[in-house]
C-alpha cells in the first residue's frame, strides 16, 4: 500500500498527494488516540489496584513472550487482510487517506507483522489511565501513519521501481532492528519493574 499512495499514485488518480497523506496521517494518529485512551480506560478497571512494577513486569514478559513467539513461528498471528484497494478507484483521496490510516493506526485490523504491536496495546491498559494511553496510543498511531511519508519521493516510474528495490532491502534489516528494539524494551521494562 505504501506504493499506492505516493505524488505519482495521486496524481494518476487526480488526487491531491499532501491532502491524502494529511488524511492519512490524521486517521492513523486519531485511531491510535482512541485506541489508548479506551485501553487505559479499562486497563483502570484491570490494572486499577495493580502496582506500577507488576504492571511493568507484564509488559516486560508481553515483550518477551511475543518476541520468542514471533521468531519461533516466523509470523505473528493475527488479520490476514489488507486495506481494500478498491477504495483508491472509487473514493476522494481524502476518504480513503482518512480510512486507511484508521486501520493501519488502529494496528490489529490489518496485517500484524510484529507482535510488538499487542504489546503497544497491553502497555496502553498496563498503564491503567485514559490519559496514559492516549499518549502510547497517538504515538503509535502516528508512528505508523509517518510511514506513508517513505513513497514522497515516488514521482515517475524509475522513482517508483527505485523504492521497490529500497523496500526490499531494507525488510531484513528493520526486521532484526525492530526485533532488537523489542528485546531492549522487554529489558527496560524489566529493569523499571524491580526498581520500582
Amino acid at each position: 500500500m505504501l506504493a499506492s499512495i505516493t505524488p505519482l499514485g495521486e496524481r494518476a488518480r487526480r488526487s491531491n498527494w499532501t491532502t491524502t497523506t494529511v488524511f492519512y496521517l490524521l486517521g492513523a494518529t486519531s485511531a491510535g488516540a482512541a485506541g489508548g485512551v479506551l485501553a487505559g480506560l479499562v486497563g483502570s478497571l484491570v490494572f486499577g489496584d495493580v502496582t506500577i512494577g507488576v504492571r511493568l513486569a507484564v509488559v516486560a514478559a508481553a515483550l518477551a513472550v511475543g518476541l520468542v513467539a514471533e521468531v519461533a513461528r516466523g509470523a505473528v498471528p493475527g488479520p490476514r487482510r489488507q486495506v481494500n484497494e478498491q477504495w483508491l478507484d472509487r473514493y476522494r483521496g481524502w476518504v480513503y487517506g482518512l480510512g486507511f490510516g484508521a486501520q493501519l493506526g488502529a494496528g490489529v485490523t490489518t496485517v500484524v507483522v510484529s507482535s510488538a504491536v499487542y504489546a503497544v496495546w497491553l502497555a496502553a491498559l498496563a498503564s491503567a489511565h485514559p490519559l496514559t494511553g492516549l499518549a502510547i496510543g497517538t504515538t503509535a498511531g502516528g508512528l505508523r501513519g509517518a510511514t506513508v511519508l517513505a513513497g514522497a519521493s515516488v514521482t515517475g516510474p524509475q522513482s517508483l521501481m527505485a523504492f521497490h528495490e529500497r523496500m526490499g532491502a531494507l525488510e531484513s534489516p528493520v526486521r532484526l532492528a525492530g526485533l532488537a528494539a523489542q528485546i531492549a524494551l522487554a529489558g527496560l521494562a524489566l529493569v523499571a519493574a524491580v526498581g520500582v
